[in-house]
């Protein structure tokens, strides 16, 4: 089974958030897949992941540029792991097909990330964390505390 981390954001935004969760994904040699909801929001992340700090980027790609399979970090909307990650973060309304199937068996963990300041992505994520603890994933809650930092709650 795979761990499951549930990232509550309040203070900040994805843009703000992600770059941070995948450079500690990287640190550990890790792949990773970012499932997002659209090709927009795709699109939006790969200019960000390129210019979010002054001194460095992450090297990434999206599933419709050349050799993904290459790719260290992932964009898409779909379902497969073109890039063979070992770790799936979901955001902007991404969910899994099954949280019981192989896809999400075979990895060393998922990052769900949702933004709290829109109800619908929390009841969202609540369903998530339902699903995926019946599938027999270990779950856990993080949430930002008024300074920003990731606080587990469960």
């Amino acid at each position: 089974m795979s761990e499951v981390l549930f990232y509550h954001a309040e203070r900040a935004s994805l843009e703000d958030v992600l770059p941070g969760l995948l450079e500690k994904t990287r640190e550990r040699g890790w792949k990773a897949l970012v499932r997002v909801g659209s090709d927009e929001r795709a699109a939006a992340l790969d200019t960000h992941l390129w210019t979010y700090k002054e001194e460095g980027f992450l090297a990434h790609g999206l599933d419709r540029d050349p050799h993904p399979t290459e790719q260290p970090i992932l964009l898409t909307t779909r379902d497969a792991n073109a890039n063979g990650a070992d770790v799936l973060f979901l955001a902007d309304g991404a969910e899994p097909s099954d949280w019981a199937g192989d896809e999400i068996k075979g990895l060393a963990r998922v990052v769900l990330i949702f933004d709290g300041r829109d109800a619908s992505a929390v009841d969202a994520a609540r369903t998530q964390w339902t699903h995926a603890k019946a599938a027999g994933h270990e779950v856990t809650y993080w949430q930002q505390s008024a300074s920003g930092k990731w606080e587990k709650k469960a």
